[in-house]
C-alpha cells in the first residue's frame, strides 16, 4: 500500500474521534472486579469450619507424556537463478524442498537462500538500480494527486527497502512499494535488500548468513583453523658486523593481521620475494606512509624517539622478508601474523643476510634495470635479477675507458692471492647489477675454503670496476679470493672483489689446486 510523508519526517496523525467520559470506564470497572474476586484467596490459607470436610489437591494423574512430533528433513539445494541484474552488484535465488509425512512438522530452516553475484561494472553514466526504479514512476498518475511529478530516490524514510522516492522540487515523498531484490540498502553500504529486508552479505557470499571471516581470512568459525604466529627477534649483531642489513624473518604468503615492531635507532626494511625492496633499502631511509605490497596495504609507521611499525590486514600473495638495517645492536624486533591452519610451516630465517650495497642519497632513484644477456642454458638455479651486457675490451663504459683483464695466473699467484684473502670460496653467480661505478653480483656459497669472518650462504660480492673484469657469467661456477672492505665510519661491511682479483671458473682440479695453497701461507708470512 503506498504511503506519503513529509520529507522532515512529520507525517499526519489520525486521531480517534469520542470523547473520554464516564461511559467508557464501567467496563474496565467490571473487569477488574471480577480478576480480584477470582484472586482473592491467592497467598492466604483458609480454615474449615466444623464438621467440613477439608479437600486437598488431588494427585497427580498417571497421564502417558505425549511424543513430540519430529520436523521434516530438507532436500538437496536447487540450482541458483540467474543474476537479478545485467551488470554491477545484484542476487541470485535457489530453493529447497522440505520432505515430511502427515505426521511430521515442518522443516526448520529457510526454503529460500540469496547470493550476491557481482557482475561487470556498469558502463560510465549508468543510472543507479534505485534511481532507476523511481524514474520508471517519473510523469505517472499517483492516487490522491492532480499533478504529475518526477521522482529521485529519498534515503530518510523508516524502512531502507521501501521504494522511497522524492518528489522533484517539493518537500515531500512516496512510498511505490517494495525495491528490487538486490538493491543497495543504502548508498556506499554492501547490505542488499531481498523480500524487503536488509540482509549483509556474509564472507561465504549468502546473505543473511552472517558468516564472518577468520583472522585468518578464512570463512566463518573465528579463530578457529588459524595459526598464531608471534616472536621476538633477539639477535645482537649481523653476520657481518655492527652495522648493515640482517634479516629478521619471512612472512609467507596468505598471512593476515601483521604487525612488525621495533623500538630502537635501527631502521626496520622489506623486501619482496623477487629481491626488490620496499621500504628502506639499498641504505635510503623512506617515508612513513602507506605503500601497496603484496596484494594489500602496509602503513609503515615511525615516531619521532625511534619507535618503527609495520602494519597490515593482508591476505599477502607474495612471501615478504623482513629485515633490519643496524646502527646500534639489536634490543630486540617483535613480530606477529596469522596463517590458515594446515598452511606449509614458514621458516623464521630461510634466507641469509646479503651484504648490502653502499650507501645513496635518500630519495635518489634506484638504478635502472638493464637487459637481460644472452647466457648460455645450463641446469643452475634461475637467475632471480637481470645480468647487464658486458662492456668488451677497448669499449668505453661508464667508467671510462676499459682495457684488457689480466687475471692471475699461475700457482705462485694462486698461493699469493689465497694468503692474501679473508674469503676463498665457490660461488654461483646468481645475479648482477651495476650500482654507480661498480658491479654488484648476488652469490651463492657453495664451498668455503678460508674465511677470515662468518659467511652465509648468499652474499654479495663487489667488483670496484664496471668494466667486466673479471669475467663471471650467471650460472657459472668460480673460485673468488676477496678481501672484506669497511669503511671508516663503518657504514659498508662487503665482500670486495679487486679487478685483478683472483676469479677462475671452478673445476675439481682447480679446486685441488686451491686446497693445496692453503698449505702454503705459513711459508709467506
Amino acid at each position: 500500500m503506498a504511503v506519503i510523508g513529509r520529507r522532515d519526517g512529520l507525517a499526519p496523525r489520525a486521531h480517534p474521534g469520542g470523547h473520554h467520559g464516564a461511559g467508557s470506564w464501567w467496563p474496565w470497572r467490571a473487569l477488574l472486579l471480577a480478576w480480584l474476586s477470582l484472586g482473592c484467596g491467592i497467598g492466604t490459607t483458609q480454615v474449615p469450619a466444623p464438621g467440613e470436610a477439608m479437600w486437598g489437591p488431588e494427585p497427580p494423574s498417571r497421564t502417558r507424556p505425549r511424543r513430540q512430533s519430529a520436523h521434516g528433513a530438507w532436500g538437496s539445494w536447487g540450482p541458483w537463478s540467474a543474476c537479478s541484474s545485467s551488470c554491477g552488484d545484484g542476487v541470485a535465488l535457489r530453493t529447497r524442498r522440505c520432505l515430511r509425512s502427515a505426521e511430521e512438522e515442518p522443516c526448520i530452516g529457510d526454503q529460500r537462500q540469496y547470493r550476491l553475484c557481482q557482475l561487470q561494472g556498469c558502463p560510465g553514466g549508468s543510472v543507479p538500480f534505485r534511481a532507476m526504479q523511481c524514474s520508471l514512476y517519473d510523469d505517472t498518475p499517483v492516487q490522491g494527486m492532480q499533478t504529475r511529478h518526477r521522482w529521485v530516490p529519498f534515503y530518510g524514510a523508516p524502512n531502507v527497502c521501501d521504494l522511497n522516492c522524492l518528489a522533484v522540487g517539493h518537500n515531500f515523498y512516496y512510498t511505490f512499494g517494495r525495491v528490487l531484490d538486490g538493491t543497495r540498502c543504502r548508498p556506499g553500504s554492501t547490505d542488499l535488500c531481498v523480500g524487503g529486508r536488509c540482509l549483509s552479505v556474509g564472507c561465504d557470499g549468502i546473505l543473511g548468513t552472517g558468516a564472518q571471516p577468520r583472522v585468518c581470512s578464512r570463512c566463518g568459525g573465528g579463530q578457529d583453523g588459524c595459526l598464531f604466529v608471534h616472536r621476538l627477534f633477539q639477535d645482537t649483531e649481523p653476520f657481518s658486523g655492527h652495522f648493515g642489513y640482517m634479516n629478521v624473518t619471512k612472512i609467507p604468503a596468505g598471512a593476515t593481521n601483521i604487525k612488525v615492531t621495533d623500538k630502537s635507532r635501527n631502521f626496520l626494511a622489506l623486501m619482496r620475494s623477487d629481491g626488490r625492496y620496499v621500504l628502506n633499502g639499498d641504505w635510503s631511509i623512506a617515508w612513513p606512509g602507506p605503500y601497496e605490497v603484496a596484494g594489500t596495504q602496509l602503513l609503515y609507521a615511525r615516531s619521532p624517539d625511534g619507535t618503527e611499525s609495520l602494519e597490515a590486514p593482508g591476505p599477502t600473495d607474495e612471501d615478504l622478508h623482513v629485515l633490519v638495517l643496524l646502527q646500534e645492536p639489536n634490543p630486540g624486533i617483535e613480530y606477529e601474523f596469522w596463517l590458515p591452519r594446515g598452511h606449509p610451516q614458514h621458516s623464521m630465517v630461510d634466507t641469509s643476510a646479503l651484504r648490502q650495497p653502499q650507501p645513496r642519497g635518500a630519495g635518489s632513484p634506484p638504478p635502472a634495470e638493464p637487459p637481460l644477456p644472452t647466457v648460455p642454458p645450463r641446469a643452475r638455479d634461475p637467475i632471480t635479477e637481470p645480468l647487464p651486457p658486458r662492456s668488451p675490451p677497448g669499449v668505453r663504459s661508464a667508467a671510462g675507458r676499459c682495457g684488457r683483464c689480466h687475471p692471475p695466473k699461475g700457482r705462485s699467484q694462486r698461493i699469493r692471492h689465497f694468503c692474501q684473502s679473508d674469503f676463498v670460496f665457490r660461488a654461483r653467480i646468481l645475479a648482477r647489477r651495476s650500482v654507480g661505478q661498480e658491479m654488484r653480483y648476488e652469490v651463492q656459497v657453495v664451498t668455503p675454503y678460508r674465511h677470515r669472518f662468518p659467511m652465509v650462504p648468499r652474499e654479495y660480492v663487489w667488483v670496484p670496476d664496471t668494466c667486466g673484469c673479471p669475467t663471471l657469467l650467471g650460472g657459472h661456477d668460480y673460485v673468488l679470493m676477496a678481501r672484506r672492505h669497511v669503511n671508516y665510519e663503518h657504514t659498508l661491511n662487503r665482500i670486495l672483489l679487486q679487478r685483478d682479483g683472483y676469479a677462475r671458473p671452478w673445476s675439481p682440479r682447480e679446486e685441488r689446486a686451491v686446497r693445496d695453497a692453503g698449505r702454503h701461507c705459513a711459508h709467506l708470512r
